[in-house]
């Protein structure tokens, strides 16, 4: 079936011991790569990722697969900008008053400093970063990028988190690579607790 415009299979999900609900593909390409690394594989044993197509998404998310429609257990990661709609949105759709971050994060939902690939480049480091960029052939670009007068004024983190939303599929591709390329001990914290949270089981 259609939940918001994105097409979802309800008998999968409906076994799911664990949902994550994530805005976008790049939230779940990151999130599946981490858990494959720590040996937590997410499509896999009744755990999944849903990515939602936006925030705005999230409360009819919810009402299908939370406490008023299937009652599935349910953790999530959202954009900083996002908070205050996932708050309401949690509570909506009935999982108790959310008034804190830290009462987000007991119902196992985590906020991104700012949004994913600013996590991403933070953690892994602006030359890791272009290293990635550089394998993938596409420094060229970025440099060509960084010379466009609206650049110029950016820092280099702000230019690569740009950079990576210029082309259709780039943001989940170096996702996936710099999720894979991180130290293990510099996964970003949202990303880190959500997958904790599913792997205690609640």
């Amino acid at each position: 079936m259609d939940v918001a415009g994105i097409s979802v299979d309800l008998a999968r999900l409906s076994e799911a011991g664990q949902i994550i609900l994530v805005e976008g593909a790049s939230d779940k390409a990151a999130l599946e790569v981490l858990a494959e690394r720590r040996g937590q594989a997410l499509g896999r044993g009744g755990r999944y990722v849903v990515a939602m197509g936006g925030a705005t998404s999230v409360g009819h998310f919810l009402d299908l697969l939370g406490p008023r429609g299937l009652g599935l257990r349910l953790a999530g990661l959202c954009d900083a900008a996002q908070e205050d709609h996932f708050r309401t949105a949690l509570e909506r759709g009935g999982l108790g008053a959310v008034w804190t971050r830290a009462e987000m994060e007991a119902l196992g939902f985590y906020v991104c400093t700012a949004d994913l690939e600013d996590e991403l480049i933070r953690a892994a480091g602006i030359a890791a970063v272009e290293h990635i960029i550089q394998a993938q052939g596409e420094l060229r670009s970025l440099r060509i990028f960084q010379q466009q007068p609206a650049q110029r004024r950016q820092s280099a983190s702000q230019q690569l988190h740009r950079f990576m939303g210029t082309r259709s599929g780039r943001k989940s591709r170096y996702a996936r690579l710099m999720a894979a390329a991180l130290d293990p001990d510099r996964v970003p914290r949202p990303l880190d607790r959500v997958l904790a949270h599913v792997s205690s089981g609640w």
